[in-house]
């Protein structure tokens, strides 16, 4: 099995920190890249579309961030997604529990899933492991 590449897209650094850790100690994660916003993130991906082994498996995508928020890196990445040489993975990643927030989340059919912070270190394995 190849090594799975795991982005995370979040502007809260403690978050990547302690997501990074458990990420870190799951030995199917190969490649973890952190991001703060979303165009950050969209840069990488467009630049290395043809590129499988810099394209992530999985995405950790929260919502509020600066300069691009998850809603709008997702509508632009839905663009993407047809010209990428692999199957990517979102999970959208919010404190919010705002039930707008989930629903909108949920109307976008490539999000995975809608995950409310804090995440417990055992889901994020069985997430990256279901991969």
């Amino acid at each position: 099995m190849k090594p799975i590449n795991v982005f995370v897209v979040d502007d809260d650094d403690i978050y990547q920190f302690t997501i990074g850790v458990t990420l870190k100690s799951i030995p199917e994660v190969g490649t973890i890249k952190t991001f703060n916003d979303g165009a950050a993130a969209l840069e990488h991906i467009t630049v290395h579309k043809n590129d499988e082994n810099e394209l992530p498996d999985i995405i950790f995508l929260d919502i509020n961030m600066p300069v691009m928020d998850g809603f709008q890196f997702m509508e632009e990445f839905n663009e993407l997604l047809p010209k990428l040489t692999k199957r990517v993975k979102v999970y959208m990643v919010s404190s919010s529990i705002d039930p707008k927030d989930m629903q909108k989340a949920k109307r976008i059919d490539e999000i995975c899933d809608y995950l409310v912070k804090p995440l417990k270190s055992s889901y994020i394995k069985e997430i990256v492991l279901k991969k």
